[in-house]
């Protein structure tokens, strides 16, 4: 459960900073921490991009 609460706080800062700056986040749009965060809840960055809905999979 609380590793659900974990994503689920990932994915909605991700949706949050894309809309704050109008574009798809980058890496450098985050401070370390934060940063951190994401990726170990989420995994690598496209991964987290692809979680949030924020990109859309390679994967066919």
């Amino acid at each position: 459960m609380i590793n659900n609460k974990k994503k689920e706080w990932a994915i909605e800062t991700l949706r949050q900073k894309s809309e704050e700056i109008g574009r798809l986040p980058k890496k450098t749009d985050f401070d370390v921490v934060t940063l951190s965060r994401i990726k170990a809840f989420l995994g690598p960055w496209p991964r987290a991009l692809e979680a949030a809905e924020l990109k859309e999979s390679k994967k066919k």
